[in-house]
């Protein structure tokens, strides 16, 4: 069924991983989806194989904001559906983590986060959806992650927040904080291929569902709540972890 018939659809970081299983879900159910990506060619092949429309434009970049919305508003007029999954995922100990660590993850996944959202307030439909890709990482402490979590923390405080400010609006603004999930930001996290499967390992005893989700499960619950199904839902974090944050060995 095409319940998303008619909609148009934003999703930032579209050309892989949750961003790209999204952007394929959410155009299967109707919607007319635009992605976005820093990488050109990565765009390109992505927007090819989904046969959606395909924006470069890196996040961090204010500059690039303004000229993706422009151009969103160019070709489709007004938005339905705005979903925030771009970011980038670095580890460091506190005790070593350089300056250009914190710049870096904070200007993509909060102040680019933030700016995204703001400046496309102005051309989104009455009655939109906004949804946020968080991380279960803003409560679990895991070591290493220190900057990362408080990025997806701000994350989930704003959503809150903005669900308040666009209320009168009709305007669904809501959270997914995902567990670990099997896409390619392992292979960018400096890791070797041994250390990425022992950590996988380790983690997924840790789960209660004892495996990493996928990303086709949580665009299923971006197509939730990009939907009616999800009219009366905001101000919400779902959490997608396979029972990760619930188990209370964790540590």
């Amino acid at each position: 069924m095409k319940i998303l018939a008619n909609k148009v659809a934003v999703v930032t970081g579209g050309n892989s991983g949750i961003g790209y299983a999204s952007a394929k879900e959410l155009a299967d159910k109707g919607a007319r989806v635009i992605i976005t990506g820093r990488n050109k060619d990565s765009v390109a092949k992505a927007a090819q194989e989904l046969g959606v429309t395909g924006i470069v434009s890196d996040q961090s970049n204010l500059d690039q904001i303004d000229s993706l919305v422009a151009e969103v508003k160019a070709q489709f007029g007004k938005v339905d559906i705005l979903f925030l999954n771009a970011g980038i995922a670095n580890f460091s100990p506190v005790e070593t983590a350089p300056e250009a660590h914190f710049d870096g993850i904070m200007n993509a996944n909060v102040k680019g986060v933030y700016f995204t959202v703001q400046k496309f307030i102005p051309i989104l439909n009455d009655g939109a959806s906004i949804i946020f890709n968080t991380s279960v990482n803003a409560v679990l402490g895991m070591p290493g992650s220190s900057v990362y979590g408080a990025s997806k923390a701000a994350i989930i405080s704003f959503n809150r927040i903005l669900a308040q400010e666009l209320a009168p609006r009709n305007i669904r603004v809501n959270a997914i904080s995902p567990g670990p999930v099997a896409t390619p930001i392992y292979d960018k996290l400096g890791l070797t291929e041994e250390e990425v499967n022992g950590f996988g390992t380790v983690l997924a005893e840790r789960i209660l569902l004892k495996r990493f989700g996928k990303s086709e499960e949580i665009a299923n619950v971006v197509r939730f709540l990009a939907s009616d199904d999800a009219s009366f839902i905001t101000g919400t974090e779902i959490t997608v972890d396979g029972g990760l944050t619930v188990n209370a060995v964790m540590y």
